[in-house]
């Protein structure tokens, strides 16, 4: 450890002592400086020490240059996240419980600003489960974060639109930089003296005219600061890969058996490969081989520093930014049928009920017989009659029946996961198939079936067992957790569903989430019935604590079965070989936490990213039929009712938006509040209804939607007739990349 370093952590400690002592109040550095008698060099040096320890959240600086330390202050370091609402969440960096900020008390904090929140009274205490609630005082540091938009102009001045709804405000521009009225730009942030007056900004890339769909892509990356190259020196790493096959390490030679994977058509990379065979006892093993990216991704080196910095793989539409260079992700890493790979395998033994009995971890040498896709998958263990496959499936009947030994161990994982009252929230698939102008072409459910649960199941037993087996040898490693829902957030669904029509009853006991779960299965409103369930809980995240899986009913999970598009299985990967070698963790506990919070945050920005793109991109889709004169008919259900209208999703497009009331009847239309229903004549509309509409008006910058019904007489010229304005609908959908399912639990 360097001088510098001894330096500063002797001076934290003298410090966090100081605000530790009874009757501490909060000082100045000069006041700090006296009370640690502090003279010469090292009191000149007290101020930037102390605002290192700011950035650390470690105290915070509060009015006229006085530090203190957090807590007992009740000011909590964090960073803030902006909802559509306006309101804002601040994630605190000592890892507790988020604190909730009315959209009046964010001032003029941004997202992803470092904030400095003070907590509303009687909410000091960090370990209790109910989420705080407090006020933005302080802004520690601005977001380096670009911000893609629309220039647009008045008679006076040039500002940008962002296209991101979290940003509720315009950002005045005072040199345009060459772009005109109209195209898609990216601007940095300058400066925001108060709420009064527009935060200003500066031009630094002009993308081109927002008209042009092709470009939406390119906006999404540039404003969620997505990396879509790699730097020289990892392609210069990643070509030297293929000479770290002439040193394979000791490794079990697994060649001889029957290993296949399973994945998407579209699939080019596969990380994971399956088999299964009879121990001397008859019992079955299985086998689940995974990808081996670390022999060929060092520690420290070029590609391991970019993988870290993008902490996962990016799946766009129409494009996809891998964590690793293609000569890993779909070469060396890639499990392709008849060619040797190195893996990492897991061998679980499991007893005739499908629990696991025993566990094996160790580096091996495979070679994949066989390359199914889901659709083939599920041919084959459908067919009565291997005769009537279509020919892409042909395999042997032995082949075969070691994949329905799999199937029927897998749909015994599955019950026994339901038994223990695991969440079942798999919401509906959907591709979304792009034009070369940039322009959706068609959307496309992929349901998930037998064969998804195959998968799923087989990789959640293998990151199980990993888990288990590091964290009882006394490994530290990172965790997938999700915790358990937060009690008021129950209670706030239980209203939501009670809006819907349903009464689950007491949803604070887990059975009853389990029961109503599945009481909703092929009901009108099952989709937003779950989606409402499943943003009552919190997100699942990655952590050093073992704090266990809420929706899976594991209190042993990680992820390892996917490195080649995540890091953090890349890191117990490692953690797991070091274990097996009897050598030392290559991460010390604040590694993991690092790691833990920058890998939790690439993950949600990774699926911020790619939901705001498709929501780009079905507007432009609706727009199109709007500008053609060409409205398409949708299946809608009405899912609120409200006194000016009802707000309905599109069952393809999983888009919302509302159906004015001045459109649904000539008549006087009469709203019951209690009974969610609007009465027109003898017409009923309430929640559940099946409808038939269309888009009569789609208003990009503000989010809306507005539908008319479908009828013989109106689909001529409604869309002259939309209103002008009306409350917000929002989409609230969004696609699950296909046949990555298991990547989010």
């Amino acid at each position: 450890m360097n001088k510098n370093k001894l330096l500063t952590e002797a001076f934290r400690d003298r410090v966090m002592g100081l605000f530790q002592s009874p009757g501490s109040v909060p000082l100045t550095a000069d006041q700090i400086a006296v009370a640690l008698a502090l003279h010469g060099p090292a009191r000149k040096q007290v101020g930037t020490l102390l605002e290192w320890m700011v950035r650390n959240g470690e105290i915070v600086r509060i009015r006229r240059n006085h530090y203190s330390l957090g807590k007992p202050a009740d000011l909590i370091t964090g960073q803030l996240d902006i909802l559509r609402s306006g309101n804002g969440i601040v994630q605190p960096l000592d890892g507790s419980v988020e604190i909730f900020v009315a959209r009046d008390d964010v001032g003029t904090a941004m997202p992803s600003d470092r904030v400095v929140v003070r907590l509303d009274p009687g909410q000091v205490d960090p370990e209790t489960r109910v989420r705080r609630t407090g006020k933005v005082i302080n802004i520690l540091e601005r977001s380096r974060r670009a911000i893609a938009g629309t220039l647009k102009a008045t008679p006076r001045f040039h500002y940008v639109v962002p296209i991101d709804p979290a940003y509720s405000q315009d950002f005045y521009v005072s040199n345009t930089k060459g772009a005109r009225v109209g195209d898609r730009v990216v601007i940095q942030f300058t400066e925001w003296p108060n709420k009064h007056v527009s935060p200003e900004a500066e031009i630094i890339e002009v993308i081109g005219p927002e008209s042009d769909p092709s470009l939406d892509t390119l906006t999404i990356i540039r404003h969620y600061s997505l990396r879509d190259t790699f730097p020289a020196e990892v392609i210069r790493e990643a070509e030297a890969s293929p000479d770290r096959l002439a040193n394979p390490g000791d490794r079990r030679d697994f060649r001889d058996r029957f290993i296949f994977t399973i994945d998407p058509t579209t699939s080019r990379d596969y990380d994971d490969a399956l088999s299964l065979v009879r121990d001397a006892r008859g019992r079955r093993v299985l086998g689940v081989h995974i990808a081996d990216v670390a022999h060929f991704v060092r520690a420290g080196g070029p590609m391991d520093h970019e993988a870290r910095i993008r902490g996962n793989s990016v799946y766009l539409p129409d494009k996809v930014l891998p964590m690793l260079p293609e000569q890993l992700s779909n070469g060396l890493c890639s499990l392709r049928p008849d060619e040797d790979r190195m893996a990492f395998s897991v061998l679980i033994t499991f007893g005739e009920d499908g629990v696991p009995v025993h566990s094996e971890f160790c580096k091996s040498l495979i070679r994949s017989r066989l390359r199914l896709t889901y659709e083939q998958a599920l041919a084959l263990l459908q067919s009565q009659d291997s005769r009537a496959l279509p020919e892409t499936a042909k395999v042997t009947p032995d082949q075969r029946a070691v994949l329905i030994q799999i199937h029927r161990l897998a749909q015994q994982m599955r019950q026994r996961r339901f038994a223990q009252y695991a969440l079942d929230l798999d919401m509906p698939e959907y591709e979304v198939i792009m034009g070369p102008d940039g322009m959706i072409v068609d959307i496309r459910q992929n349901l998930t079936d037998i064969s998804h649960a195959l998968i799923e199941e087989c990789m959640v037993a293998a990151n199980e067992a990993v888990d288990r087996e590091l964290s009882t040898r006394g490994f530290e490693l990172i965790h997938r957790v999700h915790e358990s829902p937060a009690p008021e957030k129950l209670e706030i669904l239980a209203a939501q569903l009670a809006d819907m029509g349903f009464h689950p009853g007491d949803l604070s006991k887990r059975k009853n989430i389990t029961d109503f779960l599945v009481s909703v299965r092929g009901q009108p409103l099952e989709y937003d019935a779950k989606l409402a369930t499943l943003k009552s809980m919190k997100r699942a995240l990655y952590s050093p604590l073992a704090l266990g899986h809420y929706g899976l009913a594991k209190k042993f999970y990680a992820h390892f079965t996917s490195p080649i598009r995540r890091y953090p299985d890349l890191v117990v990967h490692r953690i797991l070989q070091a274990m097996l070698t009897q050598h030392r963790s290559p991460y010390a506990h604040g590694d993991l936490s690092a790691l833990s919070l920058s890998c939790s945050r690439t993950e949600q920005v990774a699926e911020t990213a790619e939901k705001n793109l498709l929501e780009i991109k079905k507007y432009r889709f609706l727009e199109q039929q709007i500008a053609r004169k060409e409205p398409k008919v949708y299946d809608a259900i009405v899912v609120r009712v409200k006194n000016f209208g009802l707000f309905v999703e599109l069952t393809r497009l999983q888009v919302q938006g509302l159906v004015h009331v001045s459109t649904l009847s000539r008549e006087f239309v009469r709203y019951d509040e209690r009974r969610q229903v609007l009465r027109a004549g003898k017409i009923t509309f309430t929640l559940g209804d099946r409808l038939r509409v269309f888009v009569a008006r789609v208003d990009f910058d503000k989010r809306q939607i507005d539908f008319a019904v479908a009828d013989d007489s109106r689909i001529a010229g409604a869309a002259a007739a939309a209103p002008k304005s009306r409350p917000s609908g929002k989409e609230h959908g969004a696609r699950r990349r296909q046949g990555r399912h298991q990547n989010r639990r």
